[in-house]
């Protein structure tokens, strides 16, 4: 069935314009947002039902709602204290678009910034990054097992490092475009810790920001471990993992700070289940190696740790900002528990060890820890 649905959706992709598709998705989500839902002009069930009719019918644009909208109002507004009309500002869908252009207010596509097939999009003032959930294990697993522990986690650690998801959008209908996967069903909302980038002066000062995605590397890796990673290309062994090569060097309060947000953070993670999450660095030059009196480049005003923000090292060499991200691979759920009999019986043979898809989630953690421990040293 996978594999019909992967050729269908070539095949109707093939004779599409990408740009068409990406323009159609970015208003279907922007529309979703903006929305307002104290309208008190509701459609009659007649209209309800021809729009059931003919979003069926619908490759690209799918139609969108929020998903528990007055919870993550909360988190934006009474934890985060993100400024709301800001954040709405962010994604307004422009009435008209210039002739033969997109809406000026459309989301940016990024490029391939991931192994699992999400689509990306950023908002057009760069603040918030969007993603797509395309696999079905992922997105039940947020919406029906994480979610309630996720809001009550942000509400009782404010400073939280886990990456702050600040609505989601989801169609509640069948679709074509759903059914065939031209379009993804779910997406989520996020703060983009890339945020400031674009607003550097020169080029030059853009290609010095670095980022990595980076997990315990002593896991089993098909890819790279078996028969010396000869049977994979370079350019997919490249996307599995990153490598930190420098150390992160801060005062001792600096580093415990850290890692008691990360121990509390990936301790909800534990307790429900998740593992392969990864730590999301972010580094650029700071005020002892720039040219003028620079200062922190900008982010997203709102109450947060300045590890989040921004956090000068010990040396005033690099500011770093960090959070935890992609945690929707549940050990608990069915696809994770049919790699899980894979990976054994593998290893019944051949002894690599778990994957980080089918490890432990306690011992994740503790790996995972360890990850961050031995990247960041005092001085």
């Amino acid at each position: 069935m996978g594999i019909h649905r992967f050729d269908i959706t070539l095949e109707v992709l093939s004779g599409a314009n990408m740009q068409i598709r990406s323009t159609f998705i970015s208003s279907s989500i922007l529309k979703a947002i903006s929305n307002d839902h104290d309208d008190a002009d509701r459609p009659s069930l007649r209209v309800k039902l021809l729009r059931t009719l003919v979003s069926f019918f619908s490759f690209f644009s799918l139609p969108l709602a929020r998903y528990r909208a007055a919870d993550f109002l909360e988190l934006r507004h009474n934890v985060w204290h993100l400024d709301e009309q800001e954040y709405a500002n962010s994604f307004v869908l422009a009435k008209k678009a210039k002739k033969g252009k997109g809406r000026d207010s459309d989301l940016k596509p990024v490029g391939d910034l991931g192994y699992s097939g999400s689509t990306f999009f950023t908002t057009a003032d760069g603040k918030f990054l969007i993603k797509s959930l395309p696999r079905r294990f992922e997105h039940e697993f947020f919406t029906h097992d994480l979610f309630d522990a996720y809001v009550a986690h942000m509400k009782s650690h404010p400073h939280s490092l886990l990456v702050r998801i600040t609505d989601m959008v989801y169609t509640s209908l069948a679709t074509l475009g759903g059914i065939l996967g031209t379009a993804p069903t779910h997406h989520i909302i996020m703060e983009n810790l890339l945020y400031g980038k674009d607003m550097e002066e020169t080029d030059y000062r853009k290609q010095q920001w670095e980022t990595y995605d980076l997990k315990p590397n002593d896991y089993f890796f098909p890819e790279r471990d078996i028969a010396g990673g000869k049977l994979a290309p370079e350019s997919v062994k490249e996307r599995l993992i990153d490598e930190f090569p420098d150390k992160i060097r801060i005062s001792a309060n600096h580093k415990k700070e850290l890692l008691d947000l990360l121990e509390a953070d990936t301790k909800v993670l534990a307790e429900n289940n998740a593992v392969d999450y990864s730590l999301f660095l972010v580094r650029y030059p700071g005020p002892n190696v720039t040219d003028d009196d620079r200062e922190n480049a900008p982010y997203i005003k709102s109450d947060a740790h300045p590890w989040r923000t921004g956090m000068v090292d010990a040396d005033g060499n690099w500011i770093y900002r960090v959070i935890v991200l992609d945690f929707f691979w549940a050990k608990h759920k069915f696809h994770a528990k049919v790699m899980t009999g894979l990976v054994n019986s593998y290893n019944a043979v051949a002894d690599h060890g778990p994957m980080s898809i089918t490890a432990n989630p306690a011992e994740y953690q503790e790996r995972f820890l360890d990850m961050v421990r031995d990247i960041v040293i005092e001085v």
